[in-house]
């Protein structure tokens, strides 16, 4: 069909529509290609320079300490200098991992709700679950650049200056301890930033909730403590202190608050992760979305 206007050099044409035949993914292939967005998105892959200034400074910041005490290891003969357990290396690198949480959550929650995005992923198979389980698995592959990869890079290092672990079986179960360890940092931290991501449509608002949980909690905790004389076990409020507590005993080591129980840390870490899990849940659940 076509129509031709008065001047007679207008003409639409009704094409009708082709049916695709490509390959279908369906609703698992959805989730991948939204969790790799967003990663590319949060380390600044494919936007300009600007974007990339804070996920390279908190990677560097994450691997410069181990490579200096790689480097260390290999310069200056075993046992006149140490370097620190995989549990410790965590302590070098807790403010990478603070920046981390603080900017990884909002720009991939955030970011969507305020551009319309979220309007449109929604049009595709994902509902509301499964946009978020995607952007989950983001956030926790985006962290563990810097909760697994350090501590893996030691251990590589340790093992080629012959002061890792002895025989392959126990370097297999020092490897399982890392990987469990970067999991569970970045499983509780990714619950907690993403919560605070999803209850402001400010992405600054989103990161200075999330630093002000991490610098505040540890102090509440110490208040009530030290300063109350309440139960040591009041150091479980300690949101940011805790996960890494957990690597500690992943080790096998008492950690910084030998007088909490393991159990209890466990519980809590596990605690604020379906907490924070439940409030992205109940926020977007409540979310009104225009198509």
């Amino acid at each position: 069909m076509s129509v031709t206007g008065p001047a007679g050099d207008a003409r639409i044409v009704a094409r009708g529509f082709q049916r695709y035949d490509g390959e279908r993914a369906g609703v698992g292939g959805a989730i991948r290609s939204v969790m790799w967005q967003s990663i590319r998105a949060t380390l600044g892959l494919g936007r300009s320079a600007k974007h990339k200034i804070f996920p390279v400074l908190a990677v560097a910041i994450a691997y410069v300490p181990a490579i200096v005490f790689i480097g260390i290891a290999v310069l200056i003969p075993a046992g006149i200098v140490d370097g620190p357990s995989y549990p410790e290396y965590y302590g070098f690198v807790v403010s990478a991992i603070a920046l981390f949480a603080a900017l990884v959550a909002p720009e991939v929650l955030v970011s969507d709700r305020r551009n319309g995005m979220l309007a449109m992923y929604l049009s595709t198979p994902l509902h509301r679950g499964t946009y978020l389980v995607a952007k989950m698995l983001a956030v926790a592959l985006t962290l563990g650049l810097v909760t697994l990869g350090p501590p893996f890079l030691v251990l590589l290092g340790y093992t080629f200056d012959g002061s890792g672990p002895d025989g392959f079986g126990n370097w297999m179960v020092v490897l399982f301890r890392i990987v469990l360890s970067g999991v569970a940092v970045s499983a509780a931290l990714t619950s907690i930033s993403m919560a605070a991501s999803c209850l402001t449509d400010r992405r600054a608002f989103a990161a200075i909730g999330v630093v002000l949980l991490v610098l505040a909690s540890p102090i509440l905790a110490s208040a009530l403590v030290e300063g109350g004389g309440l139960s040591d076990n009041w150091y479980l409020l300690d949101v940011f202190s805790m996960p890494f507590e957990l690597v500690f005993r992943i080790f096998g080591d008492p950690g910084n608050f030998p007088t909490v129980s393991t159990v209890a840390v466990i519980a809590v870490n596990v605690a604020w992760t379906i907490g924070g899990i439940a409030v992205v849940a109940w926020r977007y659940s409540r979310l009104v979305i225009a198509r």
